[in-house]
């Protein structure tokens, strides 16, 4: 099995997007998005750049604990992922929306009722 996109509300009415992996661990988290439109153009956007290395970006919170961001070739963040334990780690996680990121699967979480 492969992971999954799936797409939500938020209580303000935007939308977002998280990649899971096939163990549905969440792998990458993008920003909000006015429109459903524009979820669904940053998942086309990380299907795209998800294979190419120099689309990520390490960085480190300011505890010192490492993430990354997954760039647009216009440099845009696309996505976010959780920050991580050790460097080994995050590199893990990148392999991880690398073999992940080109799936097609979609879930709608939109219509859930709260």
């Amino acid at each position: 099995m492969s992971g999954w996109y799936e797409v939500s509300k938020s209580s303000n009415g935007q939308f977002r997007f998280v990649l899971k992996a096939a163990n549905a661990e969440t792998i990458l988290t993008s920003e909000l998005y006015s429109t459903r439109a524009g979820a669904d153009g940053g998942i086309a956007s990380v299907q795209t750049n998800s294979p190419l290395d120099d689309r990520y970006e390490k960085k480190s919170t300011k505890d010192g604990h490492p993430y990354f961001n997954l760039k647009a070739a216009n440099h845009q963040v696309i996505g976010s992922s959780e920050s991580y334990s050790s460097d080994g780690a995050c590199d893990k996680g990148i392999a991880s929306v690398k073999a992940n990121g080109a799936t097609k699967v979609i879930k709608d979480k939109t219509l859930l009722v709260l």
